[in-house]
């Protein structure tokens, strides 16, 4: 055994007390039947997890709630009201100004639908002379020339569009329309605005009173000082009833989700007048139509074939080019007349009770009595200066030279005018296109030349409506 070196015996470690890599033991729990042995603290553990996670869910649960409540009340369009005064101005490019919150008590929103020529700027009258009436006329005007030469029927999505706007009190919408490079829209810069009673009226004028009836001078209301758009809708939150008056809605269809809109009590009243008389009158006021009636008659389905009625003994001139477009208009016009009409027929829902058709026949013949009609619907009164006014507009002696000037006359006679000036031709013309609309307003058509010129015949019968 001499010799021999002496070694110790190897000790082996085992892997699970070890680190393979650094040589490091592993922590070994031997408490753990320590843990297990006391089934108490596990269970208080156990609690306590889930306690918190219990309170987690609860409060990810309220936020959601909170963030769906305020998304709803985001989305959701709302009526301007007095509140609102007090935030910041919104411009244009910020969507978020046209919704607002509700009041309790809406206001009472009236369109009055009609076309070119029916008697319109006389009925707008009507309302714009209300002291209780925040009034626009033809605010869709700054759409057509704007957008001009685009067709009739593709720019009524735009002018619902401003109408929405403008029943919430929102004038910034005309901002859209502006020039480039402009300056700031004004109250004085609305279309007919210097004929305007609020406009032209304290607080933002000093020339007229609201409260006095009476036509403006438009001269005079024309020194008035300009006012920002902002001031106008804070003069606009103070109404109770807005009438807006426009030609360029051709079908009340068209207004169905305004009318459709819990925001909005919104109702509409259809002027409506011989579509012979308005033909005529389009043909008066050709030189002051030249681009609307382009707009109209680009309206019109090309794949029709039309065969004009033509007089054999009659001499083309150029005059004849306008005329074509007044009375190629009428047809347009009287299609888009005949989809309000048959659904004012077989009203649905968002239209029951919210539509009113009034001839113009019928507010000449008996203005007062019609008036207390159309103001009961409004939810208006009449008092007995405006019916004073009605009566003094519907007339007078004369007839007037300016087809764009509301003034006294003789309505009556100026109602039946037509029947002494469009030739036979003219007239089968209008009867053709407009047939439909004749037959569910009360106008009956005529055979001959002389039964036309013979004004002791009433063509006016009663209306389906």
């Amino acid at each position: 055994m001499r010799g021999k070196q002496y070694h110790p015996p190897l000790k082996l470690t085992a892997p699970w007390e070890k680190d393979a890599g650094f040589g490091r033991k592993l922590k070994t729990y031997r408490n753990h039947t320590k843990i297990i042995a006391q089934p108490g603290l596990v269970m208080k553990v156990l609690r306590r997890k889930r306690i918190v996670l219990f309170m987690a869910y609860f409060l990810l649960l309220v936020l959601t709630m909170l963030n769906l409540a305020n998304y709803k009340w985001t989305k959701e369009p709302q009526q301007c009201n007095h509140q609102m005064r007090s935030t910041t101005y919104q411009g244009r490019s910020d969507i978020r100004f046209l919704y607002r919150p509700s009041l309790a008590k809406k206001r009472q929103l009236i369109y009055v639908l009609t076309t070119w020529r029916s008697g319109s700027s006389f009925f707008g009258e009507l309302f714009n002379q209300n002291p209780e009436v925040f009034f626009l006329y033809e605010p869709m005007w700054h759409i057509w020339q704007k957008l001009y030469p685009g067709d009739a029927v593709s720019l009524q999505g735009a002018a619902r569009d401003m109408l929405s706007s403008l029943y919430r009190c929102d004038m910034s919408v005309f901002q859209l329309y502006n020039s480039p490079g402009g300056k700031n829209f004004t109250s004085l810069g609305l279309f007919g605005a210097t004929l305007n009673k609020v406009v032209c009226s304290y607080p933002l004028c000093s020339a007229y009173r609201k409260e006095v009836v009476g036509m403006v001078d438009d001269k005079l209301c024309k020194k008035c000082p300009p006012q920002s758009l902002r001031l106008l809708e804070e003069e606009c939150l103070k109404y109770s009833t807005i009438v807006i008056k426009g030609v360029r809605i051709l079908d009340v269809n068209v207004l169905a989700p305004l009318m459709e809109d819990p925001s909005l009590d919104l109702k509409v009243i259809h002027l409506v007048r011989d579509p012979r008389a308005v033909a005529n009158s389009r043909i008066k006021s050709r030189h002051g139509l030249i681009r609307e009636n382009l707009q109209v008659v680009r309206s019109r389905d090309p794949k029709l074939r039309r065969i004009p009625f033509v007089d054999p003994g009659h001499k083309a001139n150029k005059k004849d080019g306008a005329d074509y477009h007044s009375i190629g208009a009428m047809e347009v016009i009287c299609d888009r007349t005949s989809r309000t009409l048959r659904t004012a027929l077989n009203p649905p829902s968002w239209l029951k009770g919210k539509y009113m058709a009034v001839r113009y026949e019928d507010l000449v013949e008996n203005p007062v009595k019609t008036l207390k009609n159309i103001y009961h619907f409004a939810n208006l009164t009449a008092n007995h200066d405006i019916e004073t006014f009605a009566l003094n507009m519907t007339s007078g002696s004369s007839s007037s030279s300016k087809p764009f000037i509301v003034s006294s006359r003789n309505a009556t006679q100026a109602a039946s005018a037509w029947r002494t000036v469009l030739s036979i031709q003219q007239i089968k013309q209008v009867e053709d296109y407009c047939h439909h609309a004749m037959s569910v307003l009360g106008y009956e058509r005529v055979r001959t030349a002389g039964e036309a010129k013979d004004l002791s015949k009433p063509l006016l019968t009663h209306s389906k409506l």
